[in-house]
């Protein structure tokens, strides 16, 4: 009977089927917790996954049991409080307190604490973005750039010693000292054999028997003569670069920063931006980002100051437009890069300066970018610079914008935008 015995090493992805189906189940659970997450998240800090809480709760798995079936009574000692036909309430409180509630164990100690689930960077974006897509593609269909990879391709006979296959010599310096030593193993079992035989014989023949062991020590020379291993034998990993198509994109970050722009107006806006970053990165193989911020005067900043730094003074958009217009003229040919932009203010605006601002996006940017949206963070009525912008969303499709009020509005307006519908 024939036994075979699988010696392949474990594969990484062993338990994938039962983890999707882990995260099909508790789909809403983990997309709560992914949602909270992007506002702990700097702009760029997309590398890692997420750590998600589930209730401990939520995951119990249903049992079947036996059950006990019939109808039987029963007398309890003590009872001065129920009769016959009385339903008993389930007992309240008890060791089913949550670890991660209020902070409060339960009163015997016995709670459990929530289940700490970890998901990776796709998984992560995944759920985050499964409805969501960038609209305006055709673009980016024609504009590839090529790349080359690097990839193994088989063995050769030459190369550095650094690419030695060890396993793979060796298995050709097997095959070569079997090759040639075959024969010479299959003459030298016969001829022991004869030696045997004649050994056996009365009376011996010593002249045949020192000839066979003449020829017998003959050939285990010529075998041991054969080396381990040769120059013959070494075999190098063999690579090739093959061209990969890959795409890249700029993210245009706008943002007023004038005395009006409080921080809870910033942070407001900064959520936004995580999400766009972490949009365009599962559409592109490269995104990097350019902060423009302005007042009167626009500056091309880092993060940390985009954000946190605090200006006073009057507004002048047209000033961050004009910024972005040179710095893709200079870095970001049209031809090479798929251009995205994002505009976050509170409304203020110089009145004369707002015409210009359309006049800026409708000559000179939108015809040059992907998608263009502009988020007003304000909860007054809308000023020029709004009223101005409305003309451009009905003339252009890449063009959008969305009032934004609180912190809650902020996912949904997203979502908006870049929903699969609108796409």
């Amino acid at each position: 009977m024939a036994q075979f015995i699988d010696r392949r090493l474990n594969g990484k992805n062993k338990s994938a089927v039962n983890r999707q189906r882990f995260i099909r189940r508790h789909k809403e659970q983990i997309k709560d917790s992914v949602a909270d997450a992007v506002n702990r998240r700097s702009i760029t800090n997309t590398e890692s996954g997420e750590d998600v809480s589930i209730p401990h709760k939520d995951i119990k798995e249903p049992i079947f049991h036996q059950g006990k079936g019939g109808v039987k009574e029963r007398v309890h000692p003590g009872n001065d409080q129920f009769i016959t036909g009385d339903k008993i309430e389930r007992p309240k409180g008890g060791g089913s307190g949550s670890g991660s509630g209020e902070g409060q164990a339960s009163p015997d100690g016995e709670g459990q604490d929530d289940f700490v689930f970890q998901i990776s960077k796709d998984e992560y974006l995944d759920i985050l973005f499964e409805d969501l897509a960038l609209p305006n593609l055709d673009k980016n269909q024609v504009q590839k750039i090529t790349e080359w990879k690097t990839h193994r391709s088989g063995y050769q006979t030459a190369g550095v010693p650094a690419n030695i296959a060890i396993v793979k010599s060796l298995q050709q310096s097997l095959a070569r000292r079997t090759a040639m030593t075959a024969g010479k193993r299959r003459m030298m079992r016969e001829l022991e054999e004869e030696l045997t035989r004649i050994k056996n014989q009365e009376p011996a023949l010593l002249l045949e028997e020192n000839r066979l062991k003449d020829e017998i020590a003959s050939l285990r020379q010529k075998i041991d003569r054969v080396p381990f291993i040769d120059t013959f034998d070494l075999r190098f990993k063999n690579y090739e670069r093959r061209p990969i198509p890959s795409s890249q994109a700029v993210m245009f970050c706008l943002m007023d920063v004038s005395g009006s722009m409080d921080q809870a107006t910033k942070d407001i806006a900064k959520r936004f931006y995580v999400l766009l970053y972490l949009f365009l990165t599962r559409t592109y193989e490269n995104v990097e980002v350019v902060f423009i911020r302005h007042h009167t005067q626009a500056k091309e900043v880092d993060e940390h100051e985009f954000f946190y730094s605090q200006e006073t003074g009057g507004t002048i958009v047209s000033s961050a437009l004009k910024l972005m217009k040179d710095i893709i003229a200079d870095r970001y040919p049209i031809a090479e890069w798929n251009i995205y932009a994002a505009q976050a203010s509170d409304g203020d605006n110089w009145a004369d300066d707002s015409p210009r601002c359309k006049e800026l996006l409708a000559k000179n940017l939108l015809p040059s970018c992907q998608y263009y949206s502009y988020i007003e963070i304000t909860r007054r009525s809308h000023q020029t610079l709004w009223h101005e912008y409305e003309k451009l969303g009905n003339e252009n499709g890449n063009f959008a914008m969305k009032n934004i009020r609180t912190v809650e509005d902020i996912f949904p307006v997203f979502r908006e935008l870049f929903s699969k519908e609108h796409a």
